[in-house]
C-alpha cells in the first residue's frame, strides 16, 4: 500500500467513525434530569422590566421622557453591576 491509499483509508475510516457517533448521540434520548428551578430570589414581577417595555411602546418619544431616561440608567447599572449614584437634590426637584 502506498501513502496515497493509505491516507485515502484513514480518511474513509474517520468519517465513517464521525457518522457513527454522531448517529449514536441523536438516537440517545436525553437524560438531563429535571430542569433547574428559576432563582427564588427573583420577583415575580419586575417593576423596572414594566417600565422599560413602557418606554419601548413610546418609540422616540422616550427619549424625552425623564422616567425612561431614569430607568435606562438604572438598567444599565443593573447590567453593569454598579450600585446607583444616590440621587441629587436638584434631581428629586425636577419629578
Amino acid at each position: 500500500m502506498d501513502g496515497k491509499m493509505l491516507a485515502r483509508l484513514a480518511a474513509v475510516i474517520f468519517v465513517a467513525v464521525a457518522i457513527t457517533v454522531t448517529i449514536i448521540e441523536m438516537a440517545r434520548e436525553d437524560d438531563a434530569g429535571p430542569a433547574p428551578a428559576a432563582p427564588v430570589l427573583q420577583p415575580s414581577t419586575d417593576p423596572l422590566r414594566l417600565e422599560q417595555r413602557r418606554c419601548q411602546e413610546l418609540g422616540e418619544a422616550a427619549a424625552n421622557d425623564a422616567t425612561c431616561l431614569r430607568v435606562w440608567s438604572q438598567t444599565r447599572d443593573r447590567f453593569l453591576g454598579r450600585s446607583p449614584a444616590p440621587e441629587t437634590p436638584a434631581a428629586r426637584e425636577g419629578r
